[in-house]
């Protein structure tokens, strides 16, 4: 199949699964590419539990620096036409491994964070997950409880959280065309997550400039940006 021979708009369950490549359109730096942000900082300081506990405000001037630069740039082209087809199309859904909010911000509706937001906040208090979106983070440390806030995020050695994986697989396993834009197809468990929809007969279709481990899943390859991919599928 082709890209010409393809007629989104006949699809009915249409799922996008987006990943750090989307958003680098935008200015943000992927986190595994050329320039990427694991290639300038070290996770195993910044980036996972032990770090935290270690130092949890050198971890935590690692993010505020991260919000502050997702906090400055906009939605994409992409995004945009993304959140218009799911306003066209209400059975749409949006997966994304990003925590940088710019689906929300583009319009989409009832996004699954498969790796959480850093525009949420959360400590050892059972309800504490709230969303912050100050710059700087104005207090790092819970006012009712005392415990350090973390960032509401997966980090290295996190497992994912059990309701957003749920529910990409639901979405992913009933949909009629799955359109992967930006993902590197390394992060597991996610990587694997296109997979089901192939398995469930859809259409898989991958935007992306350069080929990556699961390209051989997907039936379209679109080797170029985001946006300007995503415009010639909805012109």
């Amino acid at each position: 199949m082709s890209a010409a021979g393809l007629a989104p708009d006949a699809f009915e369950r249409i799922v996008f699964f987006t990943g750090a490549g989307l958003s680098a359109e935008a200015g943000l730096p992927t986190y595994r590419g050329s320039g990427g942000v694991w290639h300038e900082y070290d996770w195993e300081r910044y980036a996972c539990q032990a770090a935290f506990d270690e130092a949890p405000d050198r971890v935590w001037d690692f993010h505020d620096l991260r919000r502050e630069a997702m906090g400055s740039v906009e939605p994409t082209r992409a995004h945009e036409i993304i959140a218009t087809v799911q306003a066209a199309k209400p059975n749409t859904v949006v997966v994304t491994q990003n925590i940088d909010g710019l689906h929300q911000r583009a319009g989409a509706k009832g996004v699954i964070e498969l790796h959480g937001s850093v525009w949420r906040v959360r400590c050892a208090c059972p309800t504490s997950i709230q969303e912050n979106h100050e710059l700087p983070l104005a207090s790092r440390t819970c006012p009712d409880c005392g415990a350090w806030r973390r960032p509401d995020i997966i980090w290295f050695g996190d497992a994912l959280k059990r309701e957003p994986v749920e529910a990409a697989v639901l979405a992913i396993s009933n949909a009629d065309l799955l359109i992967s834009i930006g993902t590197s197809g390394v992060v597991y468990p996610a990587a694997e997550l296109p997979r089901l929809a192939q398995q469930a007969g859809a259409v898989l279709v991958e935007i992306n400039p350069e080929a990556t481990p699961v390209s051989d899943w997907f039936d379209i390859h679109l080797r170029e940006g985001a946006s300007s991919a995503l415009a010639r599928l909805w012109p």
